[in-house]
């Protein structure tokens, strides 16, 4: 049986944190993560604290350093130098977004994030569930104008209705450099060239994306946030048995996890993958909710089919419908546990296009937020928590 779910109380942190200009590794992330710890502790949650960690807290530049790199040396046409440059760059942007070791995110200028921890629980409990959200906010771009996928929709409504995976938006910042790489290597100038034109569209995409403002982000994460202090509440009052609850807000998301890629470094450690399960909430708002069979920007993870099957078999129970079957090939937060071998599941929604509706948009406000999608998320994944608890 589910606790009641504050929706009022939903929309009111919602509203709050869209107040706030939340770049990641700022002041005012800093304080999102500050608002958010005392929800935690006025919903009752206990050894609650901010953690900082230092981050490069963006993407544009270990994405368009790499790929700006790369399309001069295509153009220049010198082949050392194209091979070079394109296959590092390759390499640089692969590993980069499929949260590998990073190295030129540690030689780019450093800023602090903070995530935020609370704990429901005793914490030698023998099960552990950690429930995630993250409070930064993204810029915007060009790139995130909807007007694509919509007149692709309306010219192609089947094509896209038999479709179960969002675009690889990020497979040309690493096939750009790479065709730059092999068309210098094989003494092919076309694919050099068409190389040469792919990288510099992406690093021509990522100073947009670095020029433009902070949007509100209300759906993404602010909503997210609102879940994690919403089944603060209800389990707080009611302490599922044997079970330690983590509940984790993340800061610098948005810089591709580098706050969930810190929180992992400084406690996976004392999490056995055994049991510990992660659930993720990311962009919960908008007019279908569902669980992701699977993500990842170059290659899809996929998510373990049993925790799948528990949380359709659990909506199911309590009449909340999820839209089955979706793929992604981006990241959220829940990737990170996911690849490092935990049990995981990621709750997002979307709209009838399959898409994030006012994703990384100024219109991503309150306004546009379907709330009780928001609820039906809290509801689920308590229930799912009682459940692997009672297991």
């Amino acid at each position: 049986m589910t606790g009641h779910v504050d929706s009022d109380a939903l929309r009111s942190l919602v509203e709050r944190l869209s107040t706030l200009t939340r770049e990641s590794g700022s002041d005012d992330e800093r304080r999102a993560a500050e608002l958010i710890a005392a929800e935690l502790i006025a919903a009752g949650a206990e050894r609650v604290r901010l953690e900082d960690e230092r981050v490069h807290g963006t993407y544009w530049w270990p994405v368009g350093l790499p790929t700006a790199a790369a399309a001069v040396a295509g153009a220049l046409g010198r082949r050392g130098l194209a091979v070079f440059a394109g296959a590092l760059g390759a390499a640089s942007v692969a590993g980069d977004i499929r949260f590998g070791p990073r190295p030129l995110r540690r030689l780019l200028p450093q800023r602090t994030t903070v995530n935020v921890v609370g704990e429901i629980g005793p914490a030698d409990a023998p099960r552990t569930v950690v429930l995630i959200s993250h409070h930064d906010a993204a810029h915007t771009g060009l790139i995130f104008s909807p007007t694509p996928v919509r007149v692709l929709t309306e010219r192609f409504p089947a094509a896209i209705e038999r479709t179960d995976t969002g675009p690889p938006l990020m497979w040309g910042a690493v096939g750009g450099p790479l065709l730059v790489a092999l068309g210098a290597l094989l003494r092919r100038p076309l694919l050099r060239r068409l190389g040469t034109l792919l990288s510099a569209g992406y690093a021509a995409a990522m100073a947009d994306i670095g020029a433009r403002r902070v949007v509100p982000g209300a759906n993404d994460n602010a909503t997210g946030c609102a879940a994690l202090a919403g089944i603060a509440r209800v389990l707080a009052g009611d302490p599922p048995p044997g079970t330690r609850v983590i509940l984790l807000s993340t800061g610098s998301e948005e810089s591709f996890s580098e706050g969930m890629v810190a929180f992992g470094r400084r406690h996976f450690r004392s999490l056995p993958t055994e049991t510990t399960t992660f659930i993720s909430f990311d962009t919960l708002g908008s007019p279908h909710l569902l669980a992701l069979e699977g993500e990842g920007f170059l290659g899809i993870f996929e998510y373990p089919k049993d925790l799948l099957a528990l949380v359709a078999t659990t909506a199911r129970e309590l009449g909340i419908e999820l839209k089955p079957g979706l793929r992604t090939r981006s990241g959220t937060d829940g990737v990170v546990p996911l690849r490092a071998g935990y049990p995981t599941v990621s709750l997002s929604s979307v709209d009838r296009f399959k898409q994030l509706p006012h994703y990384h948009l100024p219109t991503d406000t309150t306004e546009h937020v379907q709330w009780r999608q928001v609820a039906d998320a809290v509801r689920l994944s308590e229930a799912v928590v009682r459940r692997l608890s009672a297991a």
